[in-house]
């Protein structure tokens, strides 16, 4: 394993601009799909050593840009019942929901909402609380999915009964057949997000060659790993040969984490996701198998649930930059009535936020 300095080097990063240059390759638009790249692509100035034939457009890689508003106002609504402590982590606090409720404002109003780094704190929490109802607000792409499984195991393995969880997971490979599959978006190749293919393994995108036939590339987000990754798709472009290539092989297998799957395919199983921007896709979410019914925030509050109004228009345009369709700065919102004091939508809230990282660091043409 390599510190993060040596993946900063400028001298590499400097080499890497030479090379992509040298390569005369074809015009691209290439897409990343994780929402980390994107930070890290506004952060490091990377789009200024491009050709300007290449294009870098963000996707739908930031867990908390892709939570659908609903899903939000659900579990909002769950602050109001008796005895129950919202935990999430940080990022959601401040995402608006209908009306521009969000889990900071519930908090002010004396609602009991708790940051937490792990899901397994949120477990603590109800330990050290028997007289709450702790509801863990389960987000992220299969990078988190292992933790929120973990920590179901934990509260069944202690007894406890008052730690639930309200599943917003949302699984990689689904959304981006969705999305090729809508013709909606024409990219020419995908730089893959490391933290995910860790736990997927790099075999779970042959679908995009096979299908799509898209360059594909895993990587890294330093500003080396990341140039590596558009280097490769570029190279596949010349050649005309594409596949799936994997330029972070420090951290990222071939094949699935067997641990990490095999403790998924014990807790989850796979259910349709309403996306933000992409509306219902099939088979891309997951619930609690039965087995862990009991910890079912769903199933506990479903009356609550289902007397959850419609999400309300918000006007935030996060949803077509989600799909790649349009840049933040192409929003009549952007920097006027959106910013990150007083945000209409995730993207701006996100620590991995397209708006959000244009908005800090420019660049979001």
């Amino acid at each position: 394993m390599k510190f993060s300095e040596e993946f900063r080097d400028k001298e590499l990063v400097r080499e890497l601009a030479r090379r992509i240059a040298a390569l005369e390759s074809p015009p691209a638009i290439l897409m990343e799909v994780c929402g980390t790249h994107t930070m890290a692509i506004a952060r490091f100035g990377l789009k200024a050593l491009l050709p300007p034939a290449v294009r870098l457009v963000s996707g739908p890689g930031c867990p908390v840009c892709v939570t659908d508003q609903g899903d939000i106002d659900g579990f909002l609504a769950l602050g109001s019942q008796p005895g129950v402590a919202l935990a999430t982590f940080g990022d959601m606090v401040r995402v608006p929901g209908s009306g521009k409720n969000s889990l900071e404002r519930q908090r002010a109003g004396g609602l009991d909402v708790r940051v937490v780094y792990s899901p397994l704190d949120a477990v603590e929490a109800a330990r050290q609380a028997p007289e709450k109802t702790v509801v863990f607000f389960a987000v992220g792409f299969e990078t988190t999915m292992p933790a929120t499984a973990l920590a179901i195991e934990a509260a069944a393995a202690a007894g406890l009964t008052n730690f639930l969880v309200y599943a917003v997971h949302k699984t990689m490979p689904g959304v981006l057949r969705a999305l090729l599959s809508s013709g909606e978006v024409k990219v020419q190749g995908l730089l893959l997000p490391g933290h995910v293919s860790a736990i997927i393994g790099v075999r779970a995108y042959e679908f995009l060659v096979q299908d799509f036939h898209l360059p594909c590339a895993v990587t890294g987000f330093e500003p080396v790993d990341v140039l590596l990754g558009v280097e490769t798709l570029l190279q596949q472009l010349k050649g005309g040969q594409p596949r799936v290539a994997n330029a972070y092989g420090r951290a990222v297998p071939q094949e699935a984490n067997p641990r990490a799957r095999d403790l998924l395919a014990e807790v989850f199983e796979p259910v349709d996701a309403t996306w933000r921007g992409l509306g219902v896709i099939p088979g891309t979410g997951v619930a609690l198998k039965e087995t862990y019914a009991a910890f079912d925030a769903r199933r506990r509050f479903a009356d609550v649930l289902a007397q959850v109004p419609p999400p309300t228009p918000t006007g935030c345009r996060c949803g077509e930059v989600l799909r790649g369709v349009l840049a933040p700065p192409d929003c009549p919102l952007f920097r006027t009535t959106c910013q990150p004091a007083q945000p209409l939508g995730p993207c701006m809230v996100s620590a991995e936020g397209a708006c959000a990282a244009a908005f800090k660091y420019g660049g979001g043409d």
